[in-house]
């Protein structure tokens, strides 16, 4: 046995208060026995945070005198906590803090995610023993779960474990009984906090819009023989294009013809009407005013105006049977040029004779084929009205029969000399194949200052 170092062979520090080194084993325990500074417990805790006593056998009773103790028993006693007048005794510490733990170990956690607060262990029972803290109300709403991972002491004698812990989020804090609930506040919907959320979330949110429908696959591209191919098929034949041709032909045509048939049928009408109107004014006016003679009239020149009452007509007489200068302004033209020169009403004897539109451009002698024997018709001039009597009618005749407006008309009826009226238009309607002839007879001559005819008065 070796000897002690000097100034270790005596006192309370040698050989005889910790007993022999020599011993098995004994310089090893002391060695391991040492403090580590970065283990070095608080006073009153132990090296380990994550210290069981439970884990730890129940010490045995010393086997030698209080006044020598064993080296383990006394290197236990000496790293107890020391107790004097003036530290009191302190109740045992949790060995373990879980905020700290989690805080430590995994960082920083989102709000949702928070670490219920342990509850204090009861007081040991025994000494190294700690009562087991009570366990969470299961039973109560399920909330959010922390998994903790919490490494197992290191036991030298046991294989290293790892103890997964569930530590249940901190609940909802109870109600105050004294707030009353407002009655016209929604009830919650019934289920846990993720139902209540997605309830929230429901309300007013708008329909979801209409999912379109995937487009068609785009077609392979073609060569560029197919290409052509295709071109040449969508192109027009020949036939299809002169067949386009004249059907557009035909629609224009038959777009201009409606255009003619209007203005033919309507136009013309009404422009006929206002000339035929302005020269019967203006004749007016030159009789009231005696600006002129009676005498020979130029062609176009107005000199009487005609009325048949039961047709509803007065229409202006001019000079000429010329088409666009009388006929188609509305006016009634009189036979005075060449060979269709023909008498005046104020002749003694002759035919007056005249023609007339039976259709458009005015169209003043349409409905003479309604005019019966006796109806009454009057030209009147500047000096005096002259009443007719119609008295035939010749329904249909060649426009080049010219006999129908000689002094004695040929088929009138009349044999002999006499002051007449012949009406000449063309039948039938809207064409001018035949002429349609009227024959009248002179019933009464009155003069201007005698006043109107009873036939104008009636």
């Amino acid at each position: 046995m070796t000897a002690g170092r000097p100034g270790h062979d005596a006192g309370p520090e040698g050989p005889d208060a910790h007993g022999a080194y020599g011993a098995d084993g004994a310089f090893v325990a002391a060695v391991d026995g040492l403090a580590d500074p970065l283990n070095d417990p608080l006073p009153g805790g132990h090296t380990s945070p994550w210290f069981r006593s439970d884990t730890v056998p129940a010490a045995e009773p010393a086997a030698r005198p209080p006044a020598e103790p064993a080296f383990g028993a006394g290197y236990e006693a000496g790293y107890a906590p020391r107790q004097g007048p003036q530290q009191p005794q302190e109740a045992p510490n949790e060995w373990y803090d879980p905020a700290g733990y989690q805080r430590d170990w995994y960082g920083p956690q989102e709000p949702s995610a928070r670490i219920a607060p342990v509850a204090p262990a009861a007081p040991a029972t025994q000494a190294g023993e700690w009562a087991p803290a009570p366990a969470p109300d299961l039973a109560a709403e399920p909330r959010t779960e922390v998994m903790a991972h919490i490494p197992a002491p290191d036991l030298p004698a046991e294989p290293r474990t790892e103890v997964i812990a569930r530590i249940p989020a901190d609940p909802d804090p109870a109600p105050d009984p004294a707030a009353s609930p407002d009655p016209a506040a929604p009830s919650p919907p019934p289920g846990g906090r993720a139902e209540r959320r997605r309830a929230a979330k429901g309300r007013g949110r708008r329909r979801p819009a209409p999912v379109a429908e995937p487009a068609a696959p785009a077609a392979a591209p073609m060569s560029r023989v197919e290409a052509r191919r295709a071109a040449r098929a969508a192109k027009d034949s020949p036939a299809v294009v002169a067949s386009r041709a004249v059907g557009e032909v035909f629609i224009s045509l038959g777009v201009l013809m409606l255009l003619f048939v209007t203005y033919q049928l309507w136009w013309t009408n009404i422009r006929a009407d206002q000339i035929a109107g302005k020269e019967t004014d203006r004749i007016q006016d030159q009789w009231a005013s005696g600006d002129r003679k009676p005498g020979v009239f130029a062609p176009g020149e107005g000199f009487a105006i005609m009325h048949i009452p039961k047709l509803d007509v007065v229409a202006p007489i001019a000079e000429g049977i010329d088409k666009e200068k009388v006929l188609d302004r509305g006016m009634i033209g009189h036979y005075g040029e060449g060979k269709l020169k023909t008498a005046m009403p104020s002749d003694k004897q002759g035919n007056f004779s005249v023609a007339g539109h039976r259709n458009t451009h005015g169209e003043p002698f349409r409905y003479i084929n309604k005019l019966k024997p006796g109806d009454p018709i009057v030209v009147e001039t500047r000096d005096a009205y002259y009443t007719y009597e119609m008295a035939n009618i010749l329904p249909q005749t060649s426009p080049s029969n010219i006999s129908v407006i000689e002094p004695i008309p040929v088929g009138s009826g009349f044999d002999k000399p006499g002051r007449y009226l012949t009406l000449t238009t063309c039948t039938p309607e809207f064409t001018s194949t035949y002429r349609l002839i009227v024959w009248g007879k002179m019933v009464d001559e009155r003069p201007r200052s005698d006043g109107k005819p009873d036939a104008l008065v009636g």
